[in-house]
């Protein structure tokens, strides 16, 4: 009898040692599931590979302008000129973004940029290299990003199939973002100190051969235009069309106006992160590296959370509460004077900042027309990188006639009256979008068939 108890305790033991392992299965396929698309699959891999040379060559730039230059003022200046693009060239990208093949746009900008790379490091080579060429670099990239940014933003929902796992594609996205920003500052850090920027120039370069390979992989299904049939309509005529409808459909505004402050606000974050490293923590391009990882470490939790996330409902609140985190992580930032608490502060700051943009990208993605896709994104790129060269000029402005740590913390306090604003209208945010949800299923109660009085009277947790 004692052995038989035994037998069914163990049994019982086993049976439930399985169940939990299923459930931890099961929540991991949960996180990457985007990743069961083989189009998605190969692009995440291709782009694991070029975004650590993106950020290896992004660290080097900034240290490359600081050396050169030792002005915050040009740290400012080459910044806005690399994101000016974005906000003045978007409006016609976005159209030629719903117009032309995106899976074929990307394969030009991609090779646009790796050509971009082995450029500068010619001009690093040859000696020549002067600050006025990062401010002529800094555009040129800035204008091959202006088309490949919401081209690859709207080429998502191609390589998913739909919109059932395209959140988990846009958090994936974040992840892999995020993991280059962790592991490409701290190898620039190192390589500047060893060897020099051309270095890491020179790997990203090299970096693009991987995207290029996955692009060159996939199989696209032939997508027809989006808009309607007949000859195309001029470009303004087109850009006026998306404008109105973003403008029209006050969720999208919202949305972007939160994402274009945060990135004015934030941006002096980035751009005087030399300053910081610098003057107020007394390291040098490893200490840069350390702060830019430890935001790409926190901008990486980020969106693993967000990643593990089955629904949009919800993600107003997060916006509202990561919008909140960021100014405040400003704020904390600018106080510290220690190397650890600054890189736990950053941390928590690149945490709040990604879950805020890709939420963001999310609900924009999931209440768009497929029409107008290519537009609302251009115009979220405008939000997220267009705001950001002014952010960059005042930046250094107020950086060299206040100090970083004034103009951080200023910033900090305007994110933060951002955020009150969006919690203040997020009430209304919700009811807006409810209709959205309900027509694609996905509120539960519709899902599942619960009746009429209680979908009407039960908001999304949105």
């Amino acid at each position: 009898m004692q052995g038989e108890i035994r037998t069914n305790v163990d049994g019982s033991s086993w049976q439930a040692d399985r169940k939990q392992e299923a459930g931890v299965a099961g929540r991991l396929r949960s996180v990457v599931r985007a990743l069961g698309h083989r189009n998605y699959r190969l692009f995440f891999f291709g782009q694991s590979v070029s975004l650590i040379g993106t950020w290896m060559q992004q660290t080097a730039m900034i240290w490359l302008v600081y050396r050169l230059s030792d002005s915050p003022w040009m740290l400012g200046l080459v910044g806005f000129s690399g994101q000016i693009p974005a906000f003045l060239l978007a409006p016609l990208a976005g159209v030629l973004t719903d117009r032309w093949n995106r899976h074929r746009t990307l394969v030009v900008t991609q090779t646009l940029a790796m050509l971009h790379a082995i450029l500068f490091v010619a001009l690093i080579g040859t000696g020549v290299l002067a600050v006025w060429h990062l401010i002529v670099l800094a555009v040129a990239l800035g204008m091959i990003n202006a088309l490949d940014m919401p081209t690859r933003q709207a080429f998502v929902v191609d390589m998913v199939g739909g919109r059932e796992d395209l959140s988990n594609a846009i958090a994936l996205n974040s992840v892999l973002f995020n993991a280059a920003r962790l592991l490409g500052p701290a190898a620039a850090g190192f390589l500047i100190g060893l060897i020099g920027e051309w270095m890491c120039m020179l790997i990203n370069g090299l970096s693009y051969l991987a995207v290029l390979a996955a692009l060159a992989a996939m199989r696209i299904e032939p997508r027809g235009p989006a808009g309607p049939a007949g000859p195309a309509r001029p470009v303004w005529s087109e850009f006026r069309e998306g404008l109105a409808y973003a403008v029209r459909f006050r969720p999208i505004l919202t949305l972007l106006l939160l994402l274009g402050l945060t990135s004015f606000t934030a941006m002096p974050l980035t751009v005087l992160m030399p300053v910081f490293a610098v003057e107020i923590l007394r390291g040098g391009p490893q200490t840069l590296g350390l702060l830019t990882a430890a935001m790409g470490a926190g901008a990486l939790s980020g969106g693993l959370m967000l990643a593990s996330r089955r629904s949009v409902l919800g993600l107003g609140r997060v916006i509202c509460i990561a919008s909140a985190a960021i100014g405040v992580g400003m704020i904390g930032f600018a106080l510290s004077r220690s190397l650890w608490l600054s890189l736990s502060v950053v941390a928590v700051t690149g945490l709040a900042m990604i879950v805020q943009m890709a939420a963001s990208n999310t609900v924009l993605q999931t209440i768009v027309d497929e029409d107008k896709r290519g537009r609302v994104m251009s115009f979220y790129i405008m939000a997220f990188m267009g705001t950001a060269p002014l952010g960059s000029l005042l930046s250094g402005a107020l950086a060299s006639r206040y100090g970083a740590p004034i103009a951080v913390a200023a910033c900090g306090l305007v994110s933060l009256a951002g955020a009150a604003v969006f919690a203040y209208r997020l009430p209304h945010f919700r009811e807006l979008v409810r209709p959205v949800y309900i027509r694609q299923g996905i509120l539960p109660e519709v899902s599942s068939g619960v009746g009429v009085t209680t979908e009407l009277t039960v908001p999304p947790e949105d």
